[in-house]
């Protein structure tokens, strides 16, 4: 186990080794799959990944690009294809997004993915996190790219907390303190760092015994203390307003047609009040649309 001298001296060789040896085999870190969908292959995983499991996302990211291999291709589907292409994958809002995303980039980019960080937010449903983790990933840019998993390593390993505080502007300053001064390198550490967060340094039940930097981690050092947990907590899905939306687009995804009778939408849903409020959020999301008696998808 690789051991360093300080926290932050060594981070980025050290890091960058265990990354090469032991990260997960994922499609969108595999040469071909740059070389066959570059940075739309990119930005498509970005999306998905953005509160969802790597399990979930693998086998839709393959079927999304296998029907919609360019931004362009994707810009001419209509906003009910992508609704029921993005299957269960959760907050389908990401999905008109992106494809709002394709259009745009057909527009005004000539179908080419942007590489500038201004450019990539301007996009539609495009946050710090998701630009930078475009330029950096896809275009091998030097960017720092900050997502939870992150935070909770620079968290413990630098600053000696258990827990992150909630996500702030400085998380984009200090990451870049961090990151070597080469392009190359300094995407390999960003994506080392989520990864390290992902599969070792844990939120509830850290592996420190696997950690590459546990010699001088200055919460594992310092004892392992509680610090405290300042983020906010998510709601419970069962019973809530999500789960009533997810069962709204589950039926209308599954119907023949895209569309059904609006009071055969869920009508044994235990809350009827819940039911009627899922059905407006989504018609205000443009997610599902109301004409005189029948639901659908939007068109």
């Amino acid at each position: 186990m690789p051991v360093i001298s300080t926290p932050s001296s060594h981070l980025p060789s050290v890091l960058a080794d265990w990354y090469r040896s032991d990260a997960r085999d994922l499609p969108w870190r595999r040469p071909e799959f740059q070389a066959q969908f570059g940075p739309w292959g990119t930005l498509v995983s970005e999306f998905m990944l953005q509160q969802t499991p790597v399990t979930r996302v693998i086998p839709h990211l393959e079927s999304w690009l296998t029907r919609w291999p360019t931004p362009t291709a994707m810009s001419h589907a209509t906003p009910a294809e992508v609704v029921q292409q993005w299957a269960n994958l959760g907050y389908p809002r990401r999905a008109l997004w992106l494809h709002r995303a394709a259009i745009e980039i057909t527009e005004r980019h000539d179908g080419a993915v942007p590489r500038d960080v201004d450019a990539l937010l301007a996009l539609s449903g495009i946050g710090d996190y998701t630009a930078r983790a475009v330029a950096a990933f896809a275009f091998g840019d030097r960017h720092p790219v900050v997502d939870t998993n992150t935070r909770r390593v620079i968290a413990r390993a630098i600053e000696g907390r258990s827990q992150p505080g909630p996500a702030a502007s400085r998380d984009l300053v200090v990451m870049n303190t961090l990151l070597p001064d080469a392009d190359e390198e300094s995407a390999v550490f960003n994506a080392a760092m989520m990864e390290l967060g992902a599969t070792v340094c844990t939120s509830r039940v850290p592996k420190c015994e696997r950690c590459p930097i546990a010699a001088r981690c200055a919460w594992l050092t310092s004892g392992s203390p509680d610090t405290g947990d300042e983020r906010r907590r998510q709601a419970r899905y069962e019973g809530s307003d999500r789960q009533a939306r997810g069962a709204v687009l589950k039926t209308l995804r599954d119907s023949d047609a895209g569309e059904m009778p609006l009071d055969a939408v869920i009508h044994d849903w235990p809350d009827g009040v819940q039911r009627d409020r899922a059905i407006d959020s989504l018609i205000a999301d443009g997610l599902a649309e109301a004409s005189g008696h029948t639901l659908r998808l939007p068109r």
